[in-house]
């Protein structure tokens, strides 16, 4: 057990954590949430949701991590003594993988971006123009570099690696946003984006439709699912309160989220303003990557000299979102090597980021038909799947009293607590239900 990493404090775990939490989904996908779904109205119920919903699995998570102190495969195969847990972990492994095979391509075209203004300001137009283009060449090459920026963060262990650069990442993530925040705030037609975010419409609280998107937001947005929790929680000294660490790790995701929203939205009236179109042809406002690609660029393009700095700070941003998912989503199956199958850290890492690159290019080379069903077999069908089993694991597998006495490693009288009087009944019976529910609907509604 002394050969394994372990966070050195209670501030770097939240950090990269949260940092695993915090990721493209927060900024681009949340704010348009909110927008659509009620403003103020959406984030009412998204808080609410978040710590009803998602807490209790990111709780499951840790416990089972910090217990078994090992991979996803081997803690789970302790738990369940058989073929079961084996089954489930490797299940998530090649899902993570496969997330990260998508999302290194994405993470390529945000290093893209954040480079054109660069090569824009010293006149390479040809290279600018090789940047923003959509070609083979640039989506190999970048999602190249942006793996090799995540391996060698991995390469460093979990103090060295994960732990030093999310601690750094973070805070300047949370900056960037700020700064973004206060310039955008400043400019005409960000007042009504303000008030389109703030302003609750109270009429759609009680809407199917808010409701499943609210607990998907809540439930996808904190990492939950394949393992990238449970690996972290396994890295958790015995002296820390789980449910406390938890629910800081909530707070921080939540947070970025909410201040994510605060600037996209004003951002997007802004853009408005200035003759970029923002909605689509069903009046929804633009979302995903058209939003972050095309409007957001339209924007900085139309703000004259300063436009290339506000480009340079928002996909540096981007940037730094996407390395803080990949690290710990690369991870978990590293991990797996190590503990497992006895692989140095270093060998383990760069095998596997080879392994997902060639992933990753078969995606490249065949995009109109893998992008889209990668993401959705992950995203859509295994995530919310492996959250079922995850919840089972935790309230039918495992026995209760080596839940307890795990908890009471960091909190003694946990016992007497609200969160042990409520979280074992919601891990077993709330969360599968609901998790299933939304499975189902997700599947019916994207069979229509």
């Amino acid at each position: 057990m002394s050969a394994r990493g372990e966070f050195s404090s209670r501030f770097g775990f939240i950090l990269a954590a949260a940092g695993s939490a915090v990721g493209l989904g927060n900024i681009w996908g949340f704010p348009n949430q909110v927008a659509e779904n009620g403003g103020a109205a959406f984030v009412l119920v998204y808080l609410i949701l978040a710590f009803v919903l998602a807490y209790p699995v990111l709780m499951a998570e840790l416990v089972i991590g910090r217990a078994n102190r090992s991979n996803m495969v081997d803690a789970l195969s302790k738990i369940s003594g058989g073929i079961s847990g084996k089954a489930v972990g490797l299940w998530g492994c090649v899902t993570v993988s496969l997330i990260l095979a998508f999302y290194a391509i994405v993470g390529g075209w945000m290093i893209a971006y954040l480079a054109e203004p660069v090569t824009g300001f010293l006149g390479l137009e040809a290279a600018s123009a090789w940047l923003v283009g959509f070609s083979v060449p640039r989506n190999v090459i970048l999602c190249a570099v942006f793996f090799s920026l995540t391996a060698l963060i991995v390469t460093g262990g979990v103090r060295g690696g994960i732990e030093r650069w999310s601690v750094r990442l973070m805070p300047t993530l949370i900056f960037i946003i700020c700064a973004l925040i206060v310039y955008v705030s400043f400019q005409d037609g960000a007042m009504d984006g303000w008030r389109v975010y703030l302003v609750p419409d109270f009429s759609k609280v009680f809407s199917p439709d808010l409701l499943v998107s609210a607990m998907g937001q809540a439930f996808f947005s904190m990492s939950l699912g394949v393992g990238t929790m449970l690996v972290y929680g396994s890295y958790i000294s015995k002296k820390e309160s789980l449910p406390a660490l938890g629910a800081s790790v909530a707070l921080v995701d939540i947070g970025v989220a909410i201040i994510a929203g605060m600037l996209i939205i004003p951002a997007m009236y802004v853009a408005l303003n200035n003759g970029v179109e923002i909605f689509t042809s069903t009046g929804a406002l633009i979302g995903g990557d058209q939003l972050i690609f095309t409007v957001l660029p339209a924007l900085f393009d139309s703000i004259g000299g300063v436009g290339p700095l506000v480009a340079l700070a928002f996909f540096a941003l981007m940037v730094i979102a996407s390395l803080t998912s990949s690290i710990s989503m690369l991870e978990v199956p590293v991990a797996y090597l190590v503990e497992n199958k006895n692989v140095s850290r270093t060998k383990a890492v760069w095998l596997l980021t080879a392994m997902i690159f060639g992933l990753s290019c078969v995606i490249i080379f065949n995009f109109s038909s893998l992008f889209g069903l990668v993401i959705d077999a992950t995203t859509k069908y295994s995530q919310p799947l492996l959250g079922f089993a995850l919840c089972l694991f935790a309230g039918w597998v495992w026995r209760r009293d080596a839940i307890l006495t795990e908890l009471k490693e960091g909190n003694p009288t946990i016992e007497q607590t609200l969160f042990w009087k409520i979280w074992p009944f919601y891990v077993k019976f709330i969360c599968p239900v609901v998790i299933l529910l939304m499975f189902v609907r997700s599947v019916i509604s994207g069979g229509e």
